[in-house]
């Protein structure tokens, strides 16, 4: 099924049922209000959404048009959000482009780091930049909500506890990130707000387009209306969502609500190095820091500036017959 969260004006919205085509959309405040009281009660709750989920297909509730513009992020605030680092090749790159190694630890120990939760952006909100000089990048991801997780759980058994799929723009400040990180103590003023898509959908309704707990599409990434990545979720992954789960749980609980990132997708070239412009046949990227990096090893320095105010992000999946699948996250960022 497909879940949504409108913008009613409260702090949390309101949950809505969406049909599969993302058209229309019915009310479930009777079965939960908001999304977080729905994954609060999961066991009891999911199947009552399902039965909606049929009926909104048959047309057999009063349904009303779900536009993408009302919508907020699926949890427009959330308990925890902790995002990994399932693709190495995106790490590699960073390490190479200052001449330094990639640390064994990170083939088998995912890179975390937990984000803000307190406020995400609704899906079609601008990016709110005050300087340009921070170096304003977005990163096109996919993230998971869990239900409750217990500490110390193993990634077979997390992956039952993944219970609604999304995508993720996890904007970050590029500028900020080198002195934030020289202090030791990670991200802070560095990663603002995220966004998220406007729906959330349920692993089994990707069919097998979700197989070992990761999405096999392209994440499809336009930066200024032009393709800027199509970048393989299911392929170069180091991790899969399971194992970032466990990951996050390996010495706390997670509660209901809780998001969990992949990281930035990155796939290699078909040579096994860097990968290709969408432009010059290659899958291209998900984040400007990544074309960056590929022309700093190339060329000693980039080429590709980061995003300045009027600049637009668009990011979505599509299926085998061309429907997008969560909705779109379609930004502007604009000068504070």
């Amino acid at each position: 099924m497909k879940l949504a969260t409108l913008n009613d004006g409260t702090r949390d919205g309101k949950l809505v049922v969406v049909s599969k085509d993302l058209t229309r959309c019915c009310a479930a405040g009777y079965i939960a209000p908001t999304m977080q009281a729905a994954l609060d009660d999961w066991e009891r709750v999911a199947p009552e959404l399902e039965l909606l989920a049929i009926d909104v297909e048959h047309e057999a509730v009063p349904c009303e048009r779900f536009h993408e513009r009302q919508a907020h992020s699926p949890l427009p605030r959330a308990y925890q959000w902790a995002d990994g680092s399932a693709y190495i090749n995106h790490v590699e790159l960073v390490r190479k482009a200052r001449g330094a190694e990639v640390p064994d630890s990170f083939y088998h120990d995912p890179l975390m780091y937990q984000g803000g939760s307190d406020s995400f952006l609704p899906p079609r909100a601008d990016i709110p930049l005050g300087d340009g000089a921070w170096g304003c990048d977005m990163e096109g991801e996919i993230a998971v909500i869990t239900d409750d997780v217990p500490m110390g759980v193993s990634a077979e058994d997390a992956a039952d506890h993944i219970k609604l799929v999304m995508l993720v723009n996890d904007v970050s400040l590029r500028g900020l990130i080198p002195g934030e990180l020289a202090k030791g103590f990670g991200f802070f003023q560095s990663k603002p707000a995220s966004a998220f898509s406007p729906v959330a959908v349920t692993p089994d309704e990707l069919g097998e387009a979700w197989k070992d707990s990761l999405v096999h599409r392209p994440l499809m990434v336009d930066y200024n209306g032009e393709p800027f990545g199509r970048a393989e979720v299911g392929v170069d992954a180091t991790f899969n969502m399971a194992q970032l789960v466990a990951h996050a749980a390996k010495t706390r609980s997670l509660v209901a609500g809780s998001i969990i990132g992949s990281g930035t997708i990155s796939n290699k070239g078909a040579d096994g190095g860097p990968g290709k412009p969408v432009s010059e046949g290659g899958l291209g990227y998900s984040c400007i820091a990544e074309i960056r990096m590929i022309e700093t090893i190339a060329d000693g320095a980039p080429k590709t500036r980061f995003m300045a105010p009027g600049d637009t992000v668009k990011i979505e999946m599509r299926d085998d017959d061309n429907h997008s699948i969560f909705g779109s996250i379609e930004q502007t960022v604009v000068e504070t």
